[in-house]
C-alpha cells in the first residue's frame, strides 16, 4: 500500500488555515502596501522626518482599525448564516425526519454511493449525530468548527499593524539621503517574502504569488511617489 504523504492537507484543518493564513496574508500586504504608498508619496512632497512619522503612524492606526472592523463584520455575517442554516436544518430534522434521510441518501448517492450503501450509512450518521450529519453533507458545514470573528479581527489587525511598521521604521530611520531606498527594498522584500510564504502555505506555486506582490507594491510605491513629488512641486 502506498504510504500516505505527511505534507497533504487533509481533513478540515486546510479549510481552518487557509482562513487564517487568508486574513494574515491580507492584512499583512495591506499593511506594508499602503502605508509603503503612503509614506513614499509624503516623501516625494517633503523630507521631514515628523511629516513621515504622522503620515505613517496614521496609516498604520486607521489602516489596522479599518482591517478589524471589516474583517469581523464579515466573518459575523457568514457566522450569523451559518447559525440560521443550522437552525432551518434543526427544525426540518424534528418535523420531517423521514424526508431528510431520504435527502442524506440522495446526497450520499450523489457522491458516488451505491443507493443501498447510501441508505447504510445515512442511517447510521443519522443515529450517530444527525444534525451534524446534515450540517457537513448537506450544507457544508463543521457544527464544530464554525468560524470565529473575533479570532479573524484580531489576525486582520496585528498582521496589518506588523505590515504597517516595516515601511513606517524604514522611512524615519535612515538619514535622508538613504530613506527612500532603503524603504523601496525593505517593501519589495517584505512582499516577496509573504507571496513566497502564503504560496507555500497553501500548496501553490511560488513565482507567481511573489511576483504579483512585488509587482503591487512596485507600481503603488510609484504611484503615490510621483504625486507626492507633483503635489510638493505645486505647493513650493
Amino acid at each position: 500500500m502506498t504510504e500516505p504523504t505527511h505534507d497533504e492537507p487533509h481533513g478540515g484543518t486546510l479549510g481552518v488555515r487557509l482562513n487564517w493564513l487568508r486574513a494574515a496574508v491580507l492584512g499583512a500586504n495591506d499593511g506594508i502596501v499602503s502605508t509603503a504608498g503612503l509614506v513614499v508619496g509624503v516623501a516625494g512632497a517633503t523630507g521631514s522626518r515628523s511629516a513621515l512619522l504622522t503620515a505613517g503612524l496614521a496609516g498604520l492606526l486607521a489602516g489596522s482599525m479599518s482591517m478589524a472592523a471589516g474583517e469581523y463584520v464579515s466573518v459575523s455575517t457568514q457566522r450569523d448564516s451559518e447559525m440560521a442554516a443550522l437552525a432551518v436544518e434543526k427544525q426540518e430534522l424534528r418535523e420531517q425526519p423521514e424526508a431528510e434521510l431520504r435527502e442524506l441518501t440522495e446526497l450520499l448517492e450523489q457522491r458516488g454511493l451505491s443507493r443501498e450503501v447510501a441508505r447504510e450509512a445515512a442511517e447510521q450518521l443519522t443515529a450517530r449525530d444527525a444534525l451534524r450529519a446534515h450540517a457537513r453533507v448537506e450544507l457544508g458545514i463543521d457544527p464544530d468548527a464554525l468560524t470565529n470573528p473575533w479570532h479573524a479581527a484580531w489576525a486582520s489587525f496585528l498582521s496589518f499593524t506588523v505590515g504597517a511598521l516595516l515601511p513606517l521604521l524604514a522611512i524615519v530611520l535612515p538619514p535622508a539621503g538613504w530613506r527612500l531606498a532603503v524603504t523601496v527594498v525593505s517593501v519589495l522584500a517584505a512582499l516577496t517574502l509573504t507571496g513566497w510564504s502564503s504560496a507555500r502555505l497553501g500548496a501553490a506555486a511560488p513565482r507567481r504569488a511573489v511576483l504579483r506582490n512585488a509587482a503591487g507594491g512596485a507600481l503603488a510605491m510609484a504611484v503615490t511617489y510621483v504625486a507626492g513629488s507633483l503635489l510638493g512641486a505645486v505647493g513650493a
